[in-house]
């Protein structure tokens, strides 16, 4: 299974370590800064003695790691524009710069000092990831503004198998014990959502984030499947959760990950012409797929008037919808 490979992967992989002799350090400044809201280090916290830097070798061809061609790029000065960012990393291959809301903004400037590099080739991710620094576990470069010059940025680039982790590989995974996570910070790996769930709540078996189909960047948001009905229980009913971690420290939204193709649990497809259920009840008491005819029968009972139906929507989101009585 791809998922049992990604899991060998992990296990394999191997911290960066090692400073070739022939670069040099170019960190140089010193003033402490942490870019809180977008959960990276500002480099001018640097410091030009520190024992952890080390250069990152080859991060890429060498032990065949595949990397999403979408990059985290992070701390960047105020004044530098798209121009200048693209001018910065052109050099690694052909690239667009992007950043949220980039098109309505009709901004020249990353508004938050954050951008996102979108290289054509994936070998260019490699290339970018060879030329830089490692500090703390962390990838830094220089780029320069018209008025800061040689400014550390952090380089942030997605491992592909950093999407998936199994923690349990006896388990089979059961897509009704499963939760959603919305909102999940996008440095943060499977590995790392599965140890912090599990931690939580127990009998995790795997997690995996979410991410799309072209780039295979993370979309901000994940799965998590539980080994046990109390389990998955006790993590929807929390409703939220608390990610923390290093940097990252968010509290996030879980509910149940919901289907489109199951069948009514009540009628089994009989009052609905075998259509698949359209609405789950992921109130503790129900857990259920219906539909339209059997939810409004089970629902107008006492005690479950009020609970409402999920529907599966766009990037896998569960979302609560008014139901009207038949």
């Amino acid at each position: 299974m791809e998922i049992e490979q990604n899991f060998n992967n992990l296990k394999q992989l191997k911290p960066f370590r090692g400073f070739p002799k022939r670069r040099k350090p170019f960190y140089q400044c010193g003033d402490d800064q942490t870019e809180e809201s977008t959960g990276f280090l500002d480099g001018n916290n640097i410091q030009i003695g520190s024992p952890a830097r080390s250069s990152p070798h080859s991060q890429g061809s060498d032990n065949g790691e595949r990397f999403s061609r979408k990059v985290f790029v992070g701390g960047l000065p105020p004044d530098i524009d798209e121009d200048e960012i693209t001018s910065s990393f052109r050099r690694y291959g052909p690239l667009i710069v992007d950043w949220p809301h980039k098109a309505e903004s009709k901004s020249y400037f990353p508004p938050k000092g954050y951008a996102f590099l979108l290289f054509q080739d994936e070998s260019s991710v490699q290339n970018l990831i060879e030329n830089c620094i490692i500090e703390d576990d962390k990838l830094y470069i220089c780029v320069s503004s018209p008025t800061i010059k040689n400014k550390p940025v952090q380089i942030r680039p997605w491992r592909l198998s950093d999407a998936d982790f199994v923690l349990d590989a006896s388990m089979s995974l059961d897509p009704r014990k499963t939760v959603f996570v919305g909102g999940v910070p996008r440095p943060l790996k499977a590995l790392e959502l599965a140890m912090i769930m599990d931690r939580l709540y127990g009998g995790v078996c795997y997690a995996g984030i979410d991410t799309d189909p072209e780039l295979k960047y993370p979309k901000g948001a994940g799965r998590v499947a539980f080994s046990n009905q109390q389990s998955y229980i006790a993590a929807i009913s929390a409703r939220f959760v608390q990610l923390q971690h290093g940097d990252i420290d968010k509290r996030v939204e879980v509910k149940p990950y919901v289907l489109d193709d199951q069948m009514c649990d009540e009628c089994g497809g009989q009052r609905c012409s075998g259509k698949f259920a359209p609405f789950f009840c992921a109130n503790v008491t129900c857990l259920q797929y219906y539909c339209e005819h059997c939810w409004a029968q089970i629902h107008s009972r006492p005690g479950r008037e009020y609970h409402k139906p999920l529907v599966k929507e766009g990037a896998d989101r569960p979302r609560a919808v008014p139901f009207r009585w038949c």
